[in-house]
């Protein structure tokens, strides 16, 4: 084979094990995996312990070593490869899903896919939804059965369906785990093109599918770490594993003939090679032994019982409570003569259903090179490989507002989905409203929004983008977060109810008045701007006094019916009552021009409008309640007395008389006087002034006033400490 063959497709694969790392690159032709280039390095210091990479950049050196091998063979660049992570700290979730089509449809690979991400996706957010704060990514998946329209099928592809379903195992690993083998990878000049679990890479090698029906199990055991895998009814119904491997092995030979590590692994894999039967090698001390094979391996085999047994304890475990048919092994740890036996009668079958697997389930691949031969050690490499073509599990590097990040990559990545995995917030993405105000309404609550401001500024590669963005590989984001728009405003004039007409029968004509607004219970202008927590009155009726004094006529001169009944000031007058007057004989010829106008023709609000601004002024000095009442005895027109009516007015105040006012927002009812002064409210009013809390305030309608000052039914006082 020509070694510039098939380069485009080239699949460059690396099994970072405990003790050395082995590369691959091969390309899948007619469905034989063909190797063309393949190199291992041992790791020069224990840089990595029981699968976890220990020192990064000692690893990452290894891996290079490995990689320029491979170029110099090839005389190509590599830049991308496949990964795979030990068991360590594994963890599993059973997770479904399913998808209804619209009609019924052909099923294809990419529906297929689809689908299996689906499941995948529900899995990481089970597993990363939990109370513990580390995060766990997926490094692979295997589907367990199919269903086709609520039957299980073996292969959905090419059938047509309304309805999938697929249940699978997802695997998932810590975040140290994973970025450990990212960085390494890295720092070698290398990217991941897709990442798996060591024990699926060997699986898919070892244990072809026509042989899962079977409940049979696969058992890597590296230098690390000891991975498992079994297989029933025709699917990979758990993965596990155990923290003991080859060095337990190596540390129990290093311990008893006082040598380094390294030394003793050379003892060990020499003890393992049944032509070897004698091994010679130096001690710490500089002396030279020779020990035979099979005392190197008595002292070994407490070390290889006890994994032995570690190992078919996990078996049963995941295995429901019960042993397995069979055991395939793989990996250079599990090639000690002992161990298999040990395996086998840990797990009660017979010793010949526990073998080594290598070049027996090698059969589809083709070593086309020098120095390696087809064995146990290399079926994890191999698998590795292979497994890109059906399962390109991976995960992608991005940088958000200069944060690099990591994202599991369902091929279906956004813009969105990094910003939310650096924890943006929501609020700064979209447009936010300015400070709202929350105002009461004739009792009810009523909201007024700001207005909105501008989304996010969202760049991707110095380009525009959204949310919606797809995002590759290495792209780099910036996000400036959204701006707030300007806060709310609304004035009394503004408000619907404010700006509607009450429309009188008066005389047989029709007046048109506009509506009293009071904030807080003081009367206000419609240019009023209201504020937060405001307590807005608008009233659907008019006083008899409020009426006249509008029309500019003094209520007290004329006879009033409204509704055909006797009003007085303080009748309310709704909207289309009939309000009818006479005026009294002695004020006949003083009336009748102002009378004369009104009966000439309606009375529109417009002609009157303007009085609300300056209603607050007429107030003062003014009768108010809090039914919106306004006396118009101070109209100078009104003030135009003759001698009888202030004999009346002499009269009726002597008359003693109750009154109420508002003070605080209570009322508050005064009796005993034909006349009062503010000072008279004390008796009514619990308001303790003998302990000052500071500069007392006294407003009496809105305007500041002395204690001397004169009271009227319906006056809103407003007392407190400053």
């Amino acid at each position: 084979m020509e070694k510039d063959k098939n380069t485009n497709n080239y699949v460059f694969g690396l099994d970072i094990g405990t003790r050395s790392i082995v590369g691959v690159v091969g390309y899948l032709e007619y469905g034989r995996f063909k190797i063309a280039a393949m190199a291992e390095k041992l790791h020069t210091t224990r840089s990595m312990l029981d699968g976890q990479i220990h020192d990064i950049y000692k690893v990452g050196d290894t891996i290079r070593q490995v990689k320029l091998s491979l170029e110099s063979q090839l005389d190509i660049d590599l830049k991308d490869v496949c990964i795979a992570a030990a068991g360590r700290v594994l963890r599993t979730v059973n997770s479904t899903a399913e998808y209804e089509f619209e009609e019924e449809t052909r099923v294809t690979q990419e529906d297929i896919y689809s689908l299996n991400l689906l499941a995948v996706e529900h899995a990481h957010n089970k597993i990363n939804d939990g109370s513990s704060k580390e995060k766990f990514y997926c490094v692979g998946n295997t589907p367990i059965r199919y269903q086709l329209n609520d039957y299980d099928i073996g292969n959905l592809e090419g059938h047509k369906a309304r309805k999938i379903y697929v249940e699978l195992i997802a695997t998932f690993l810590p975040e140290e785990v994973v970025d450990g083998l990212y960085e390494a990878v890295e720092y070698a000049g290398l990217n991941v093109a897709s990442l798996t679990l060591e024990p699926i890479a060997s699986m898919n090698v070892a244990i072809p599918e026509q042989y899962r029906l079977l409940n049979i199990c696969l058992v890597d055991v590296g230098a690390g770490t000891s991975d498992i895998c079994i297989t029933k009814d025709g699917s990979i119904v758990a993965y596990g594993m155990i923290p003991l491997a080859g060095d337990e092995i190596t540390e129990k030979i290093a311990k008893n003939y006082l040598v380094d590590f390294n030394t003793a692994e050379t003892i060990k894999i020499a003890a393992s090679n049944p032509e070897n039967d004698i091994v010679t090698f130096n001690d710490i001390m500089g002396l030279e032994q020779k020990v035979p094979s099979s005392e190197i391996q008595a002292i070994a085999d407490e070390s290889i019982a006890n994994m032995a047994k570690a190992t078919a304890d996990r078996i049963i475990e995941l295995n429901g409570g019960k042993s397995v048919n069979a055991v395939f092994v793989v990996g250079g740890g599990g090639k000690m003569p002992s161990y298999v036996g040990h395996l086998a009668k840990d797990l009660s079958i017979a010793p010949e259903r526990v073998a080594i697997r290598g070049k027996e389930v090698l059969t589809t691949v083709d070593f086309n090179i020098e120095g390696f031969e087809k064995d146990s050690l290399y079926v994890t490499p191999i698998g590795i490989c292979t497994n890109y073509y059906t399962q390109k599990n991976k995960f992608i590097f991005v940088n958000v507002n200069n944060e690099r990040i990591k994202l599991y990559d369902n091929n279906k990545l956004t813009v969105f989905d990094a910003i939310m995995q650096i924890g943006y917030p929501n609020e700064k993405l979209f447009p936010r409203r300015g400070k709202e105000i929350e105002y009461m309404l004739n009792g009810k609550t009523r909201l007024v929004r700001g207005l909105p401001g501008e989304g996010a500024v969202i760049t991707l590669n110095k380009e525009q983008a959204s949310l919606n963005t797809p995002i590759e590989q290495n792209d780099v984001i910036y996000v400036e977060e959204s701006t707030i728009g300007e806060a709310a405003s609304m004035t009394l004039g503004q408000i619907e109810e404010f700006g509607s007409d009450i429309t009188f029968d008066v005389n047989g004509k029709n007046i048109v008045c506009p509506r009293f607004a009071y904030v807080n219970g003081e009367l206000k202008s419609e240019f009023y701007d209201i504020r937060n927590g405001d307590a807005v009155r608008i009233e659907n009726f008019y006083t008899v006094g409020q009426l006249f004094t509008f029309l500019d006529l003094d209520y007290s001169k004329y006879d009033i019916m409204v509704n055909n009944m006797p009003a007085d000031k303080m009748t309310k007058v709704y909207e289309n009552f009939t309000v009818d007057f006479n005026e009294k004989s002695e004020q006949k010829d003083y009336n009748d021009a102002q009378y004369e106008d009104i009966d000439n023709e309606d009375v529109n609000s417009e002609d009157v409008k303007n009085n609300i601004k300056h209603s607050e002024e007429r107030t003062s000095g003014s009768d108010s309640d809090t039914d919106g009442n306004i006396n118009a005895d101070n109209n100078e027109s009104n003030n135009q007395r003759n001698n009888e009516s202030d004999k009346e007015s002499d009269n009726e105040s002597s008359i003693i008389r109750d009154i109420t006012i508002i003070v605080n927002n209570a009322p508050v009812t005064l009796s005993g006087k034909s006349h009062y002064i503010l000072v008279d409210l004390f008796q009514f009013y619990d308001f303790d002034l003998s302990k000052p809390k500071g500069n007392i305030v006294i407003l009496l309608n809105g305007e500041t006033c002395e204690y001397t000052a004169s009271i009227n039914d319906g006056d809103v006082v407003k007392i407190y400490w400053e």
